[in-house]
């Protein structure tokens, strides 16, 4: 098929030049009728060309085209990506532990601040980062310097998976349309987005801080569905969370509970998705 199509454009090209060097071909002649000829000639080559593009819009417009039969058996057209320890590493435990806190302070501030549903909450951008802080600081008010030390530099938590951008850029390069759906702080984010690769391939982006909305409620699932107009039963879901999963799978969005990337690999070719 594509050596035919090959053929095809060589022999139009032929063709279009050939219409071109008519008026230089009666420019040339002799006789009374050259310069009638020559303006039929200069006509031709004018509109033939016209013609065809009127008619290769035509076919694109109007013509039917049936979709390849990859294309036809797939049952997945969209793949929607979670960002914490999905396509981004988040190890708070981690950096906490780079502190050297007492182990006493350590379970406290990490209470009072990852461990926290402050944390999650902040992720819906309700609010400005500073009310978000002093929040983080009234779970443990003796250790406030150092809880707002801890979330000044925890942006250093996120750093981005080695395969993270392979990954992403091979299922682009095999048609299908990828997303994001993250909870994600605006802090967070205005800190951490030039690390995000994989970006660059995404057709679409929902951040909870960016729509106030978190997952796993409906509204967040909807809201990516809506947006891009996305149907459910031809996107799958993955996230590190059961519970996201869940939320995603009440709306009919299939979805892949992440443990690794090869494992998230497998579950992906089990749904024809290679």
């Amino acid at each position: 098929m594509k050596n035919w199509k090959r053929a095809a454009a060589i022999a139009g090209v032929i063709v279009l030049l050939g219409v071109f060097c008519l008026p230089m071909v009666f420019a040339f002649g002799t006789g009374g009728d050259s310069e009638n000829a020559f303006r039929g000639a200069l006509a031709a080559a004018i509109m033939v060309p016209i013609m065809a593009y009127i008619l290769l819009l035509g076919y694109r417009f109007f013509g039917r085209k049936k979709p390849g039969k990859e294309e036809e058996n797939r049952m997945i057209d969209n793949i929607i990506f979670d960002v914490g320890q999905v396509l981004m590493q988040f190890d708070w435990e981690g950096y906490l532990k780079g502190f050297g806190f007492s182990p006493e302070k350590y379970e406290k501030i990490a209470d009072a601040t990852f461990r926290s549903s402050v944390w999650d909450e902040r992720d819906r951008g309700l609010y400005e980062e500073e009310e978000y802080l002093r929040q983080f600081v009234a779970l443990a008010p003796e250790y406030e310097t150092d809880i707002r030390e801890v979330i000044r530099r925890s942006y250093d938590t996120i750093s981005l998976f080695p395969y993270a951008e392979t990954w992403v850029k091979y299922l682009k390069q095999q048609g299908y349309h990828l997303y994001i759906l993250s909870n994600y702080s605006q802090y967070m984010l205005d800190h951490t987005k030039q690390k995000m690769a994989f970006l660059k391939y995404m057709d679409g982006v929902v951040f909870s801080c960016e729509v106030q909305e978190l997952k796993p409620e409906a509204a967040m699932y909807q809201k990516i569905l809506s947006l891009y107009g996305l149907k459910a039963h031809r996107s799958v879901f993955i996230d590190d969370r059961k519970v996201n999963c869940e939320g995603a799978e009440a709306l009919g969005i299939r979805t892949i509970l992440f443990k690794s990337m090869k494992q998230a690999a497998e579950e992906l070719k089990k749904l024809g998705v290679e």
